[in-house]
């Protein structure tokens, strides 16, 4: 006798009984972009229903997200002025630990506070750290990167997230936490972070492309199978307390592998150009939008992440209540 693999999907109560990976808010991030100046909610062009916020006009986004059950936020900050050593991205008035501050003082607890940590956004060049001819110094950028991070922790950030990849940072930014009494802060490592075309949109919305070169010689290779594993073991034993994969979709077999040799939380990053994809198409009526990024979702917690940061937060809680 043949095998009848369809009785388990027969109807739909079966296959909610059976099935064993759910979406829920609670395991998605949130990402807002946060600038300086007045009055501005500005679409990024690039990423059709995302926007860049000035602090006047924040609480309006904030205020939509409680009104759909997301308590989770990761923050990036697009100041005004930038220069050779990003020195907005650590200043105690810069435009993220300005709304750190903003968000503890109107909505006290209701939101989880995560802040990406990195350089690029405020450098002059771009790049994610201090330049030494044409290339990232690391062990200078590690002390930047500290500064930023501390900052961030004096403002009220819940979770620290270094995203720059500079080696060493993750015991560098434990370390400078510490010696402040922010132990209890955890930090949300971008460990297995690939230099990668699918950030092109972002780089749009946070005016942080590099001015020349690229990110190759710190951020990871796509073309090589087994070098996350070093990553994931280096900043682990350095303190990390999440291991993040970044991409997502073309990566699942990495969110996988990981799963594997971590107990820790992992997080997986749905970066700007998976949603701008799946926007464009829907926008062009190619795709069934909410049906394509279910599966995505779906998809990536079946690889093996815990926490998802996506840009489709919002869409998949209106879908969801439904």
């Amino acid at each position: 006798m043949f095998i009848r693999t369809r009785r388990l999907r027969r109807n739909k109560l079966t296959r909610e009984l059976v099935k064993n990976i759910s979406i829920e808010l609670n395991s998605l991030i949130y990402p807002l972009f946060v600038c300086d100046g007045e009055n501005i909610k500005s679409e990024i062009e690039s990423m059709p229903k995302q926007y860049r916020y000035s602090l006047d006009r924040l609480n309006e986004e904030l205020d939509e997200l409680l009104s759909l059950g997301i308590n989770n936020i990761l923050l990036f900050g697009i100041p005004n002025i930038k220069d050779e050593v990003g020195s907005q991205g650590y200043s105690e008035n810069g435009i993220v630990q300005r709304a750190i501050r903003q968000i503890r003082k109107d909505y006290k607890d209701k939101f989880l506070i995560i802040t990406d940590v990195c350089m690029c956004e405020y450098t002059s060049h771009g790049h994610c750290g201090i330049l030494h001819e044409h290339d990232v110094e690391n062990d200078i950028t590690l002390e930047y990167i500290s500064k930023i991070a501390l900052s961030h922790a004096k403002a009220g950030a819940d979770i620290i997230a270094p995203s720059d990849m500079m080696d060493g940072r993750i015991e560098a930014i434990r370390k400078t936490l510490d010696e402040n009494n922010f132990k209890d802060i955890p930090i949300m490592a971008y460990s297995v972070k690939y230099s990668s075309a699918y950030y092109g949109p972002f780089r749009d919305a946070a005016d942080s492309a590099p001015s020349f070169g690229d990110r190759k010689t710190y951020q990871m290779d796509f073309r090589s199978t087994n070098n996350f594993y070093r990553e994931v073991e280096a900043d682990t034993q350095e303190g990390a307390d999440f291991i993040m994969v970044k991409p997502a979709l073309a990566y699942l077999d990495v969110i996988k592998s990981v799963s594997q040799i971590t107990t820790l939380p992992i997080v997986a990053y749905n970066v700007s150009g998976e949603y701008s994809m799946v926007k464009a198409a829907a926008q062009n009526g190619w795709i069934d939008e909410e049906r394509i990024v279910i599966e995505n979702m779906y998809a990536i917690k079946r690889a093996g992440a815990d926490i998802i940061i996506t840009y489709h937060a919002k869409d998949i809680a209106k879908w969801l209540s439904k």
